[in-house]
């Protein structure tokens, strides 16, 4: 009897320790403390705020404690909050930006105890993680919208950077449903260059355009509401901007990044998420269109949406079924 009731509490000291670790994370380490980095302002009415209501939503769900620095945009300044998050205890570091990749990549090293993460981005290793948005396809359907709805057939699309998948699917998108369209793209080499953007916006005007995708954090407020104001068509970036724009917003191509932020917590929790890069879109609803504009016929909007279905299923653009 004395042997079998010893059996019975070794097993059970035994047992505790791997039932009690269900919740940790890859390391071991249950999380407590999560931190962000934000490289201007979490009042923008877009990205940064997006972000900074993703790290409310992890504090509320988890009930984690959360830090988070704003206008860190340089390596000095992301080493010196990453060492005051260490220091705080802080556990996973989310840096809310692609340029966070190689910020985080020089330093990941010397904390191997902190998990790093950031978006849209080719740079991982064992404790750095790449969130990326499939973007190419939200560009692609705002690209439809665009060729549908212009009537000067030419549009536009203002971009911050070559490498944005958005701008190939808006390129495409627009010339799948209507090839006789002119797409003026710009660039303007910074998620918030307001005054380029707006320049590109003036002389893009200036040329009879009349739908515009300002894909780019800081300046697609502006722009939508300029192009409101001048009675052309735009499509909102990151949120659904027909508050901002009214029904002169077409639609939205809505990132929720704040609902990626929460589902890459829980799965880190979970043991679930290691270092590496991963995709995520419209089949996993992080990636959707925001509200149609009452300017859009219904018949066009049930084809549009019946498109998406298809690509959810398939991971297949239209273009791509054709060939």
């Amino acid at each position: 009897m004395k042997k079998y009731m010893i059996l019975l509490i070794l097993t059970f000291i035994i047992i505790i320790p791997i039932l009690s670790g269900c919740n940790n994370n890859a390391s071991g380490e249950k999380i407590e403390r999560v931190g962000m980095l934000i490289e201007n302002t979490i009042h923008d009415q877009n990205w940064g705020n997006k972000g900074y209501r993703g790290l409310l939503d992890i504090q509320e769900e988890f009930n984690m404690d959360i830090y988070f620095r704003e206008g860190v945009q340089t390596q000095q300044q992301v080493n010196i909050a990453v060492e005051e998050f260490a220091n705080e205890g802080v556990q996973v570091i989310i840096g809310h930006s692609s340029n966070f990749g190689e910020f985080f990549n020089r330093i990941q090293a010397s904390y191997p105890d902190i998990q790093f993460i950031y978006v849209n981005g080719g740079y991982s290793a064992d404790n750095l993680i790449s969130l990326n948005f499939n973007s190419l396809a939200m560009g692609f359907f705002a690209g439809m919208v665009a060729g549908e709805m212009t009537e000067t057939n030419h549009v536009g699309i203002i971009a911050a950077y070559e490498w944005q998948p958005e701008v190939e699917g808006f390129y495409e998108g627009v010339l799948y449903q209507n090839d006789r369209v002119n797409v003026d793209i710009q660039y303007v080499y910074d998620w918030d260059e307001k005054d380029l953007a707006v320049e590109h916006y003036q002389k893009m005007l200036d040329q009879n355009m009349d739908v515009i995708y300002p894909a780019g954090d800081a300046y697609s407020v502006s722009i939508v509401e300029s192009a409101m104001n001048q009675g052309i068509y735009s499509i909102g970036y990151v949120n659904d901007q027909q508050p901002i724009g009214g029904q002169s917003v077409l639609t939205s191509t809505v990132q929720h990044i704040d609902k990626l932020y929460v589902y890459a917590i829980e799965q880190l929790q979970e043991g679930e998420l290691e270092g590496g890069i991963y995709n995520f879109g419209f089949e996993e609803e992080v990636i959707t269109m925001g509200p149609y504009s009452e300017h859009l016929s219904e018949d066009f909007i049930d084809y549009l949406n019946e498109l998406i279905e298809e690509y959810k299923e398939t991971g297949l653009l239209p273009h791509q079924t054709e060939k």
